[in-house]
C-alpha cells in the first residue's frame, strides 16, 4: 500500500476526483507541452456528466491559460474501459498538427492512474507491505502494539509532521465554515448551514448541544468544499467533512492533545488505504458508498483509537461504519457537491461515534471482518448501473 500521505491531501474543492485530478492532469500535460498553440481536452463519463456542476472546465482552463486556444470536448455517454472518470489531451502546433496525445484517468481522492501505460505518472511508492486488514491485525496482536505505531514503523519520519498540516488545515476549514454565511455557488441557491446549526447546538441542553455541533462541524467543512474552499481529502473532497467533525468534536470536548488527534488520523489513515487499494474511493466507480461510507469507518476507527479502544474494537468500529453505507449511490443534484452530498457527511459524522460506541461495549468480536465488507463494497458498488454512480442521471438528481 502507498503513504497515508496519499489518503490526506490538501487542496480546494470541490471535488477530489471531478477538480483535483483534472488539475494535476492538466498541469502535467502542459509541462510536457508548454509549446502547444492548442489543446483539446476530452472528458468522459462521469467526467463529461458532472463536469460543469464540478467545475472541471473551469478548473482545467484556468490550469492551460497560457496556452492560445484550449477545447473542452464534453462526451458523457462514452465509457473509456479502465475508469469511469476518464479524459484524453491533445495538443497541436502552429499549423494544427498533432503533436501529443495522452489519456488518464481521475481514480478518486485526487490521484491519477494512466491504467495499464506508464508514462509520465510516477510509479507508486509502495511502503506497506500488508495489504489487508487482518494482516495488519495479526502484527498488532504479534507486537502488542496500535495502529498508528504500524504507520509509525512504515512511513517516513515526517508523517507526524505532514498530519499536523492535516489537522491544522481541518480545523482552520471548520472554523471557516462556522463564521462563514450566504448561499452557495451554484444553480441550487443552497444557503449555508453551519453557522446555523452552530448557534441553535450552543443553546441546546449538553446531551442535545453534542450532536449539534457536530452536524455543525461537518456542514461547515463540506460547504467550504462546495464553495471551492481548501480542505482535506478524508479520503474524498465529497467526504471530507466526516473526520474533521468528529476530531474537532472530540478534541475541543475531552481536551485531546495534538498528539492523540494525529495518532487517530494515522489509525483512520490505515482503514482508508485498506479500501483505495482492494476496492475504490471513487464515487463514480462505486457509488458513495466509497466516499463517505469510507470516510465514516475512518472516522469510526478514529474515534474508537483516541476512546482507548483494542485493535478489534476499532476494527469492528470501522466495519460498521462502512458496513452500514452499503449500496449508497452518489446521486449529485445538479452535478454538483451540495445535495445530498453535505447532508450526508453530518449523518455519517454522528454515525462515526455510534459505531464507536457500539464497538466499545463489545469485546471486539464479530463475525463479519472489515476485509470482508471492502469485497461485498466493491462488488455492490460495481453492480450498481452507472445511473446511480456520479453521473446525474438517476436517484436524486432525476427529481430535479
Amino acid at each position: 500500500m502507498e503513504s497515508i500521505k496519499e489518503i490526506y491531501r490538501i487542496g480546494k474543492g470541490p471535488s477530489s476526483s471531478h477538480t483535483m485530478g483534472p488539475q494535476k492532469a492538466a498541469q502535467i500535460f502542459y509541462d510536457h507541452n508548454a509549446e502547444a498553440q492548442r489543446i483539446d481536452v476530452t472528458l468522459y463519463g462521469s467526467l463529461a456528466a458532472t463536469g460543469r456542476g464540478h467545475m472541471t472546465d473551469v478548473i482545467i482552463e484556468e490550469t492551460l491559460s497560457s496556452v492560445s486556444k484550449v477545447n473542452i470536448i464534453w462526451k458523457p455517454s462514452v465509457y473509456l474501459p479502465f475508469h469511469p472518470n476518464g479524459m484524453s489531451f491533445t495538443s497541436y502546433d502552429n499549423e494544427g498538427h498533432q503533436t501529443d496525445t495522452w489519456t488518464v484517468y481521475s481514480v478518486g481522492g485526487g490521484a491519477l492512474s494512466e491504467g495499464e501505460e506508464h508514462r509520465w505518472l510516477p510509479e507508486r511508492k509502495e511502503i506497506y507491505e500488508a495489504k489487508s486488514l487482518t494482516e495488519i491485525m495479526n502484527w498488532c496482536d504479534k507486537t502488542g502494539r496500535s495502529y498508528w505505531e504500524y504507520v509509525k514503523e512504515n512511513e517516513d519520519s515526517d508523517i507526524w509532521d505532514y498530519l499536523m498540516e492535516v489537522w491544522k488545515t481541518m480545523q482552520e476549514a471548520v472554523k471557516r465554515g462556522i463564521d462563514h454565511e450566504g448561499a452557495l455557488p451554484g444553480p441550487l441557491n443552497l444557503p449555508r448551514k453551519a453557522p446555523t446549526y452552530y448557534v441553535k447546538a450552543r443553546g441546546y441542553k449538553q446531551s442535545l448541544q453534542s450532536r449539534g455541533l457536530v452536524y455543525a462541524y461537518a456542514l461547515a467543512v463540506s460547504e467550504e468544499n462546495a464553495s471551492g474552499g481548501t480542505i482535506v481529502t478524508a479520503p474524498t473532497c465529497g467526504s471530507c467533512g466526516v473526520m474533521p467533525a468528529v476530531l474537532y468534536h472530540l478534541a475541543k470536548g475531552h481536551d485531546f492533545s495534538d498528539m492523540r488527534i494525529l495518532h487517530a488520523l494515522a489509525t483512520a489513515g490505515i482503514f482508508g488505504n485498506i479500501v483505495k487499494t482492494n476496492a475504490s474511493i471513487s464515487g463514480a466507480d462505486v457509488g458513495c458508498q466509497g466516499e463517505v461510507g469510507v470516510a465514516c469507518a475512518m472516522a469510526a476507527a478514529a474515534v474508537s483509537q483516541l476512546f482507548g479502544g483494542s485493535p478489534t474494537q476499532i476494527e469492528y468500529a470501522a466495519e460498521m461504519g462502512l458496513e452500514h453505507h452499503l449500496g449508497m449511490t452518489c446521486d449529485p443534484v445538479c452535478g454538483l457537491v451540495q445535495i445530498p452530498c453535505i447532508e450526508r457527511n453530518a449523518f455519517a459524522a454522528t454515525r462515526a461515534l455510534d459505531a464507536n460506541l457500539y464497538a466499545a461495549f463489545s469485546d471486539g468480536k464479530h463475525r463479519v471482518s472489515f476485509d470482508r465488507v471492502v469485497r461485498v463494497m466493491k462488488q455492490t458498488g460495481h453492480d450498481l448501473p452507472s445511473l446511480y454512480k456520479e453521473t446525474s442521471e438517476g436517484g436524486l438528481a432525476k427529481e430535479f
